[in-house]
């Protein structure tokens, strides 16, 4: 199991839908310290967070060191 606690549940945390509905508004692929600021999460907790979520589809990187949500992350919401 993961230290930082982003679990591998199929449900999504109040922080991964934060995460979701903020990379939502954003449009283009940013970047992990772009989408810690728009949430006030630290960008080491949202990296982790980012790793849950691409597991589970919900993000893609089409960029390196860039995220963007999918359409299966919009669904989530």
């Amino acid at each position: 199991m993961a230290k930082c606690g982003c679990g591998s549940s199929k449900g999504l945390t109040d922080e991964q839908k934060n995460i979701l509905n903020a990379m939502a508004g954003m449009g283009d692929p940013v970047a992990c310290k772009e989408i810690a600021a728009a949430v006030g999460m630290e960008s080491k907790s949202v990296s982790c967070k980012l790793t849950s979520l691409k597991k589970k589809g919900y993000i893609d990187s089409p960029v390196r060191c860039k995220y963007s949500i999918t359409a299966d992350g919009k669904a989530a919401l």
